[in-house]
């Protein structure tokens, strides 16, 4: 629970930012590998088997992406003893909007009573949340924000041909988000982040009419053979070793991917988080939502360490550690 002895005040324990709160919203829908399976042709056991999910949520006409945005930002809002007229910056990471305007961080602020606070969109896909925590974490230490809501929300079945059996299979909708407030010591360490333009077209939605492509293969090959790399970079920015780590929260792409990474990396003392097997996946909404499972669970406690990193089209990735709040 945060204090509210920050109030309206300066800046003067703006050494760093931390996570006070974490939460998410799943939708109601629960879509199970049997259900989904019989219209794709293939059977419930393949689908685990293939990609680690045994159902998923998909959201409904009223779920929308602004709306659960707002509802995963109020949870967290309220599990770190604050409101939204608290914060002064809300930073949403999403690739699903139905329109590319007016913003969708813009229609959340609405939906929580402080529209005039500053608010946009960043778009990295599936890194998008861990991108967003950067941005927030450098506007704090920069003493341009005090609080900040960062929020991960994806309605991908909109953007999913439910024919497609490579990505009908894995994706779903949800949102997840966190409350970032300065602090004293740094909470959040600093990001590693990057990409391969080159390999862009890997995941893609081909035009505004389209529905997202994966070369699936070629995705899991450049992420098990290049992003080790980068989690254990990102733990020496913290100043750690991953056995330093007691929890890892990946992006949810793929079940084996996830404990492959896990392995690489050598996060032996860590909890690792497998939302995706009851969650799918949900894009920049996945970081966000698993970590809330992980700490849900008890698998992890305030003031440990914890690598998130997420990655997905562009091909962008983004990793740093947190202090569990």
């Amino acid at each position: 629970m945060l204090s509210n002895s920050f109030a309206l005040a300066g800046f003067d324990a703006a050494g760093g930012s931390r996570i006070a709160a974490v939460a998410g919203v799943r939708p109601e829908r629960v879509v199970g590998n049997e259900e989904l399976g019989k219209g794709l042709g293939v059977t419930a056991e393949w689908i685990e088997r293939r990609v680690g999910v045994r159902e998923r949520r998909f959201a409904g006409a009223e779920e929308t992406v602004t709306g659960m945005a707002a509802g995963a930002a109020a949870k967290a809002l309220s599990a770190a003893g604050l409101t939204a007229a608290d914060v002064d910056l809300l930073v949403l990471a999403t690739c699903s909007m139905p329109s590319p305007m007016p913003s969708g961080a813009a229609s959340v602020a609405a939906l929580l009573g402080v529209p005039h606070i500053a608010a946009f969109d960043v778009n990295a896909a599936c890194a998008g949340f861990c991108y967003a925590l950067g941005v927030a974490d450098g506007l704090i230490r920069s003493r341009t924000s005090r609080r900040a809501l960062v929020i991960g929300a994806e309605r991908m079945t909109d953007w999913v041909d439910q024919e497609d059996v490579d990505t009908a299979t894995v994706f779903a909708d949800g949102a997840g988000a966190a409350v970032v407030v300065a602090a004293e010591r740094a909470g959040i360490h600093p990001v590693e982040w990057g990409g391969d333009g080159d390999k862009a077209g890997l995941v893609a939605i081909p035009d505004r009419h389209g529905s997202v492509t994966m070369q699936g293969q070629a995705v899991y090959r450049w992420v098990t053979s290049e992003l080790a790399a980068v989690a254990a970079a990102a733990c020496a920015r913290a100043g750690i070793t991953p056995a330093d780590l007691k929890g890892f929260v990946t992006h949810q792409a793929n079940l084996r991917m996830i404990e492959r990474l896990a392995t690489s990396l050598g996060a032996t003392n860590a909890a690792v988080a497998r939302d995706i097997v009851e969650t799918g996946n949900t894009s920049a909404a996945s970081v966000p939502l698993a970590l809330s499972r992980l700490i849900d669970l008890g698998q992890v406690r305030p003031g440990e360490p914890i690598l998130l990193m997420g990655f997905g089209a562009g091909l962008s990735y983004a990793a740093q550690v947190i202090s569990c709040p």
